[in-house]
């Protein structure tokens, strides 16, 4: 067996099914993003990400996944046209609130999914995904990007298999299988003939983000799912023993981004 033997995508999808991290509905996102709103603005990770768009020569942008909008706000100052797609009506209803709140005119949502056909969706010089790849079928996600894109593509992965540290995971006594970790995706987009560029960027860690232990668990049984009362029970002495009075030094989870010219 040699490298174009091995189906990356095929191991992708595999993975991804037996992962213990499991897709969130639009449902759950639209629950989520009044609280995302509170905290997604100031985070390292917009500044760390953006500093990797090169926006020359370009004057359209799809932003895919964007949640409540803090990167589609960041590059309406610097694009004539922003297009933020997203399954979850929540997030895009606040998003509209903000653009409207700083004066932006030239955003427009758009409520779509990786699911859809994008047929019907406008081109964009530059496409994103951020943080919102979450896919079944990676490649066909891939595929739908570069399609839409004019110029160049960015989307971030996060780095390492799993939304939840070990030490939470140990407190909890709870194993898990990991989701496909970034470099599925680059063997993938090499695969399609996409020698992509690699770098790593930061965004905070819970540690220095809850303060309460109800927070806290809250957050875990968001990235892993029901948790059980011994689980909760666990939690709770984890947060009162290693979190509670932590100092509020900065503990940094990494993303993976990947980016390429068409």
């Amino acid at each position: 067996m040699n490298y174009d033997d091995i189906d990356f995508n095929e191991l992708y999808i595999k993975q991804k099914e037996n992962s213990s991290f499991k897709i969130k509905s639009q449902d759950a996102w639209d629950k989520k993003a009044p609280s995302m709103n509170k905290k997604v603005h100031n985070s390292i990770y917009n500044e760390e990400f953006l500093n990797l768009i090169d926006t020359k020569n370009c004057n359209s942008l799809l932003d895919v996944g964007c949640g409540v909008g803090n990167l589609s706000l960041r590059l309406a100052s610097k694009l004539d046209e922003v297009y933020s797609l997203d399954y979850s009506q929540g997030m895009l209803d606040i998003l509209e609130q903000n653009a409207k709140e700083q004066n932006f005119l030239n955003i427009k949502t758009i409520n779509s999914s990786w699911y859809d056909s994008w047929e019907e969706l406008p081109k964009a010089d530059i496409v994103i995904a951020s943080r919102s790849m979450e896919v079944v079928d990676m490649k066909e996600a891939l595929e739908k990007l570069n399609n839409q894109a004019n110029k160049r593509v960015y989307i971030s992965f996060k780095v390492g298999g799993s939304f939840l540290d070990q030490d939470i995971l140990d407190a909890m006594q709870r194993e898990i299988v990991k989701k496909p970790d970034y470099i599925y995706l680059v063997n993938i987009l090499y695969g399609m003939g996409i020698n992509a560029n690699v770098n790593f960027v930061r965004s905070e860690g819970r540690s220095i983000v809850y303060s309460s232990a109800e927070d806290f668990i809250k957050s875990v049984s968001w990235s892993i799912g029901e948790l059980s009362i011994n689980e909760v029970d666990r939690l709770k002495k984890y947060f009162d023993k290693i979190v509670k009075d932590k100092e509020k030094s900065v503990d940094y989870i990494k993303w993976a981004i990947l980016f390429w010219d068409k």
